[in-house]
């Protein structure tokens, strides 16, 4: 016959418990006789008999140490929102909250509440990236997009009509590194080809002013900003780009995923500069300066949790991949790209009076 223990672990402590009833039952509620048969102690046969079949919570009756309910709320919400894992999240709450939390605590309560993680593209059952980030050095390849500033569904409704009292930017334009994830900014009012080309210009000649003489690859989507998925404008633009040691390339439509590492930085702007900040400048200067302070901040403070980075900032991750490269060059000037050509806006977008006036 199966040993109590035996029936416990392989079948359920509740049958276990049950079987003891029986057995006790049968021997007329002789319990020595009884923890004999299912060799097991006398005190588990009283505890089967006078307790109930199921087992009791092990649960602490105090647990000083325990993260408070608000707390671990904020953290479980926190997790399902953003899909990160323990460590990443760690940093995320405290860059939003600035309440610390141990990467250990984390990971338990997401273990505990079965918060999903965040689902990762896989190729036979391995993680996929885009790059090769161990090998890749920094400004080998670079991302580039334009973001509508306008966005109703993303601005609180002061900001969204303050922007356009005070006739704002309505476009802000970056390329960002994929590897140390540091941006290069800048603000228009249209969105031209003029612009987009000289936009790219400007960034790779500050990176050769800055000592960076490796190839520099430039990825955009198909907007008309850049060469709008033809052939014979990125076949223009690669000859110009070719005398830098720079090259351009359009993603496929539809594979916006390949866009991942500047796309992704567009939820951040909105959440963290363009629904807090406009509404505090009154004219196209002052915009720009907090442009200016946001760009410094993404690439001296903020840290990034993207693949590789573990939690460095843009300007830490530089180092330690070159600490030979100047951290100056994250110091990029945003300016508005508009008064480049001193363009006149066409009728019906927003002249930038107030700029050129102060």
């Amino acid at each position: 016959m199966l040993t109590y223990q035996e029936i416990r672990r392989d079948v359920s402590p509740k049958k276990a418990r049950e079987l003891v009833k029986k057995i006790l039952e049968k021997n007329g509620g002789n319990v020595s006789e009884t923890a004999r048969i299912l060799d097991t102690s006398t005190k588990t046969v009283r505890r089967a008999r006078d307790g109930t079949s199921e087992d009791k919570s092990r649960k602490p009756h105090n647990s000083p140490n325990k993260t408070e309910s608000s707390l671990e709320g904020l953290i479980i919400q926190e997790g399902k929102n953003t899909g990160y894992r323990y460590r990443r999240l760690t940093g995320f709450l405290f860059d939003k909250y600035g309440i610390e939390f141990k990467e250990e605590t984390v990971k338990a309560i997401l273990k505990r509440n079965h918060v999903p993680r965040k689902k990762i593209r896989t190729r036979n059952g391995q993680v996929r990236h885009l790059y090769d980030y161990e090998h890749l050095e920094p400004f080998a390849k670079m991302q580039l997009d334009t973001k509508h500033i306008l966005d109703y569904g993303a601005l609180p409704k002061d900001v969204y009509m303050h922007i356009l009292k005070y006739k704002l930017p309505l476009y802000e334009w970056n390329i960002i590194d994929v590897v140390t994830k540091m941006r290069f900014t800048g603000y228009s009012y249209e969105l031209s080809q003029a612009l987009g080309w000289q936009f790219m210009l400007m960034v790779v000649s500050w990176l050769r002013t800055h000592g960076i003489r490796d190839h520099i690859n430039i990825q955009a989507d198909n907007g008309a900003e850049f060469c709008g998925g033809h052939k014979q404008k990125e076949i223009e633009l690669n000859i110009y780009l070719d005398k830098w040691n720079c090259s351009f390339n359009s993603i496929p439509a539809g594979k916006k995923y390949l866009q991942g590492v500047v796309e992704n930085s567009h939820r951040h702007d909105d959440e963290q500069f363009l629904a807090i900040h406009p509404i505090r400048c009154k004219n196209t200067r002052e915009f720009i300066h907090k442009g200016q302070s946001w760009q410094d901040t993404w690439n001296f403070a903020r840290r990034s949790w993207g693949i590789g980075m573990n939690g460095k900032t843009p300007v830490q991750k530089l180092q330690e991949k070159n600490n030979l490269i100047s951290k100056h060059i994250a110091q990029f000037p945003t300016i508005l790209l508009d008064d480049i050509f001193k363009l006149t806006p066409k009728t019906g977008t927003y002249v930038p009076t107030n700029y050129r006036k102060s």
